[in-house]
């Protein structure tokens, strides 16, 4: 059976919380759709942004970002928390990217260490 497409699911501990706002986290992206070719279309946020008093009362495992760019061919959806350095990936595309590549190249960006690594081939 051909396959659909791909999802990478990713999971990076230790990371620099500096990069976890939306500034840092639209670069990533922009630049990870320009080394993976992917074209971007509508982005939308889940955070904290504006809310500070909210943020502060939220439980340590809901502080974070949270954001899902859509892609022509499908998403990348981002998960961060922040008392605990953590970061959650998934990117969904029915078309081919290199898993590897996608996934060192988000480590090094948030300056963490990928705890897991999972491929998904869509049927």
């Amino acid at each position: 059976m051909k396959n659909y497409g791909k999802e990478i699911i990713l999971d990076i501990h230790n990371c620099d919380v500096s990069k976890f706002n939306r500034n840092d986290i639209k670069k990533y992206i922009i630049a990870l759709c320009n080394l993976i070719d992917m074209q971007r279309e509508d982005l939308h946020w889940w955070d904290y942004n504006g809310y500070p008093e909210e943020y502060d009362k939220a439980e340590d495992h809901l502080k974070g970002v949270t954001c899902v760019q859509f892609i022509k061919t499908s998403n990348i959806v981002i998960h961060t928390v922040d008392p605990f350095k953590k970061l959650f990936v998934n990117i969904f595309s029915c078309k081919d990217f290199d898993s590897n590549l996608t996934a060192n190249f988000t480590a090094d960006w948030f300056s963490g260490q990928i705890s897991s690594f999972t491929v998904v081939d869509r049927k």
